[in-house]
């Protein structure tokens, strides 16, 4: 990839990525403290029994994503320059996000039942436009380690505070943190992916449970966060790009 470091286009997304990366690094605030642990109260209620079905539910749809054919089989793009490339990575989150409200819209519409089709929905959509950005980047994600790494871009945009500190840090240090990964898909930290998923998201799409309101709290919900997953990619890749060019 060719990155022109006089360009306008770079002397921008330089700026705008230091940002995230202090938003990305900076401590939890009281009132994030106080929403997670209202989360853990919340979640010592719930059976354990729900957890599990839970837990396994997220792992297969992810695992379902991760290995299915139509997300690891990308013709490789030729690589061009950054800018050029970021034009097409805003172009996916276009498209996820419209894609993701038309979606939330129509499954918020008939209020609980048919919003629950919204989760294995719209978590497929986020998924499958973390691969396209992915691609966009060069990105060889047939690679078992770069898929463990959109699951953590995942996580940066679908966590509390105090999980996207973790996180971040891991991907700050990618190449040698990977390292210690687990090589077995099994093996990844499910049930806190999911309970972090969760814990975020729950008071976001209580609305949506709502017949008709619903379909606007979906809509709106679904553009936001999905927009937001993808300038997290974005910004996630530029940050590879920048421990390969120094």
């Amino acid at each position: 990839m060719k990155v022109d470091e006089n360009s306008g286009h770079f002397i921008n997304i330089y700026h705008e990525h230091w940002v995230w990366r202090l938003k990305m690094s900076k401590r939890p605030t009281l009132i994030n403290k106080v929403a997670k642990g209202m989360q853990h109260k919340i979640n010592r209620i719930i059976p354990e029994k729900v957890h599990r079905v839970v837990t396994k539910a997220v792992k297969e749809i992810i695992r379902a994503v991760l290995f299915g054919a139509g997300f690891t089989t990308f013709k490789r793009l030729q690589p061009g320059t950054l800018e050029e490339v970021e034009q097409l990575a805003l172009k996916k989150i276009k498209i996820y996000s419209s894609s993701s409200a038309a979606e939330g819209a129509i499954t918020g519409f008939g209020g609980f039942f048919s919003s629950l089709a919204d989760f294995p929905l719209w978590l497929s959509l986020k998924m499958k436009m973390l691969f396209e950005i992915a691609n966009v980047y060069g990105v060889d994600v047939t690679d078992y380690k770069e898929r463990l790494y959109i699951l953590h871009i995942f996580q940066l945009t679908f966590s509390s505070q105090n999980h996207r500190n973790a996180i971040f840090k891991i991907m700050s240090d990618w190449e040698q943190q990977k390292e210690q990964l687990p090589t077995d898909i099994h093996e990844f930290d499910w049930r806190t992916f999911q309970l972090e998923y969760r814990d975020f998201i729950d008071l976001a799409k209580l609305i949506q449970l709502i017949p008709g309101i619903g379909a606007i709290s979906g809509a709106l919900v679904n553009h936001t966060y999905t927009k937001k997953l993808g300038k997290n990619a974005m910004n996630a890749y530029r940050m590879r790009i920048a421990e390969f060019n120094s």
